[in-house]
């Protein structure tokens, strides 16, 4: 029967290896991660990062597809001395595996860790419907917090954009560059649980939770600073690693060198995510703010996850041996 394709990437950011690790191992033992019938297309996004070790050459990929962007590269008004290497990446990224590519998928999964406390999480960016979906398939079978994030002029082009369909599983914490049994654990049962929903979708079984937990984004924080710019202050011991733990108006948020207290000063209840995510600091992002809505499964939702598989199949390849090469950089996989 025809299968839906996913296309999986890992190493978006290259100094987060545990994702990138998996999918080697997946590639020489496909047993590893069983993906429930979905024709599985896995990446590195960025190798050229990984293989130095650090999150990005020229600029984050993970912000690097905006369309405008992106059209402009394919239009060539961009010289190819002048187009970062992240954005060079995004196009051909995009032109090969995007909806009308030579190898289109319909669905991506953007593997990521953090070194916050935000254990295994969703990323949905905005409200597409198949989105919400998908989000609440795994939600109901694992129970994974799902941080939604839109209306940030300041934070725009991210990956799973570019694709109808798509979501990022977000696992921590983990120091950079660092391997932990427990990070491989959590991304590879999370990204299981995708496939075995899109399966369960296609068979007419899926199970749909009544609603969707969301932690919807509201804003960013940065530290306190003094006049020169620089960072006058830390986040507060009560407060670092208590990601998904709403606050109080009043609650210690940073710390001075001198022992004082920076009290967090909004809304009760406001839940902050990425809680001294060490890869936001040249954003000036101390921890974003965020408010935990319960949405009622929406028909709309659904409708919209089953037709996008439903378009999306195409007819299972075995791509470990039709294509010519499986390099470290783009690896193929086959659903089992």
């Amino acid at each position: 029967m025809p299968s839906p394709r996913v296309l999986v990437v890992a190493g978006t950011h290259g100094n987060e290896i545990n994702a990138p690790w998996l999918l080697e191992q997946w590639q020489q033992q496909p047993q590893l991660i069983q993906t429930h019938g979905c024709e599985a297309l896995a990446v590195i996004g960025n190798p050229d990062a990984y293989a130095k070790g650090c999150r990005y050459i020229d600029r984050d990929l993970n912000r690097s597809f905006q369309p405008d962007l992106l059209h402009q590269v394919g239009l060539g008004r961009i010289t190819s001395s002048k187009v970062d290497l992240e954005v060079q990446r995004a196009f051909d990224l995009v032109s090969r595996y995007g909806p009308e590519g030579i190898e289109a998928c319909g669905f991506v999964i953007d593997l990521h860790s953090t070194t916050s406390s935000m254990g295994s999480s969703l990323v949905v960016y905005g409200r597409r419907p198949a989105d919400l979906a998908l989000a609440a398939l795994v939600q109901g079978r694992l129970g994974l917090p799902v941080y939604l994030h839109e209306a940030d002029q300041a934070q725009q082009g991210f990956l799973v954009e570019s694709w109808p369909c798509g979501l990022v599983i977000e696992v921590g914490p983990v120091p950079q560059m660092v391997r932990h049994h427990k990070i491989l654990t959590q991304t590879r049962l999370a990204l299981e649980a995708v496939f075995e929903g899109c399966s369960d979708v296609l068979a007419g079984r899926a199970r749909y939770p009544r609603q969707l937990v969301v932690h919807r984004h509201l804003g960013s924080l940065d530290l306190p600073r003094s006049s020169s710019g620089s960072p006058d202050a830390f986040v507060h011991p009560q407060r670092q690693g208590s990601d998904w733990q709403p606050m109080r108006r009043g609650d210690p948020l940073f710390q001075k060198a001198d022992g004082s207290c920076v009290a967090y000063e909004g809304a009760d209840g406001h839940v902050p995510l990425f809680i001294n995510e060490a890869a936001y600091a040249e954003k000036a992002i101390a921890l974003s703010l965020t408010l935990r809505e319960s949405w009622p499964l929406s028909f709309e939702w659904t409708e919209a996850l089953q037709a996008q598989l439903s378009a999306g199949r195409s007819v299972v390849e075995d791509l470990i041996h039709s294509s010519p090469v499986c390099s470290n950089l783009d690896l193929c996989l086959s659903g089992g």
